[in-house]
């Protein structure tokens, strides 16, 4: 509206200008004309524009988020999860949301595979590291703990599937959930449960979501085989092909 009124503002000038000197100076006002368009239009002309190109370059720009790695990188595995052999050639490790629906499809649909032909016989070690993106996933960061409070008592990869398996119902339920799954494959209740609501492992899991965000994660799942990124819930040949090409490096 304010735009409006100052266009309004430059038009009555300009049509004053026209009724008393058009018959002398008519060409002047019309490179006058275009000036004044121009002038408006680019934020040439008074600071107190409210749609000039000077108050506009000054708003607030989007966060710029971390430049994604072009080739190998140092990735920690901490002291995570890990599956198969510790001396394996190449190492994955993955950077994950037991909340996130790609992550559940990654699970559902590749990872068994990658355990058959390459965990099991001994090329690869697999390592899970949490994620959590709790700004969309609102169980995500307790999904997170309870995997690791599972781990305390040796069931982290029994949980880890059951998670991923039963995502709709304890991303609905809460945490009530977290503890029953943990009952239900054996574990001590009251220690599990005392893990998890102390927010024992809290820090943790924050601590893999900022290593992951050092190197380069931005979204979930994100993996590096060898070092080297491979981001999203990928087909199995796309795993194929990177572990391959680390196996002959």
């Amino acid at each position: 509206m304010d735009d409006m009124e100052q266009k309004s503002e430059g038009k009555v000038t300009l049509e004053f200008s026209k009724t008393t000197l058009w018959q002398i100076i008519s060409g002047v006002l019309g490179v006058l004309l275009v000036i004044s368009i121009f002038t408006d239009g680019f934020g040439f002309g008074s600071d107190s524009s409210p749609t000039g190109g000077v108050v506009v370059n000054n708003q607030p720009s989007q966060p710029q988020l971390p430049s994604l790695p072009t080739g190998p990188v140092d990735v920690s595995a901490d002291d995570d999860p890990v599956l198969g052999e510790e001396d394996a050639p190449v190492t994955i490790i993955e950077f994950s949301d037991f909340q996130c629906p790609f992550c559940k499809s990654f699970k559902d649909q590749t990872f068994g595979l990658i355990q058959e032909n390459y965990i099991d016989t001994g090329k690869v070690k697999f390592v899970y590291r949490d994620f959590p993106l709790s700004s969309i996933h609102s169980m995500a960061q307790k999904g997170a703990e309870a995997s690791e409070c599972a781990d305390d008592q040796g069931k982290f990869w029994e949980y880890h599937d059951v998670l991923f398996e039963k995502q709709q119902e304890w991303t609905t339920i809460g945490a009530s959930k977290l503890k029953e799954y943990a009952a239900d494959l054996g574990l001590d209740s009251g220690d599990f449960d005392s893990c998890l609501d102390s927010g024992k492992y809290e820090d943790e899991v924050n601590q893999d979501l900022s290593d992951g965000s050092i190197v380069g994660v931005q979204g979930t799942p994100s993996f590096f085989v060898n070092g080297v990124q491979l981001s999203g819930a990928q087909p199995y040949a796309s795993f194929q092909a990177a572990i391959e090409q680390a196996l002959n490096s």
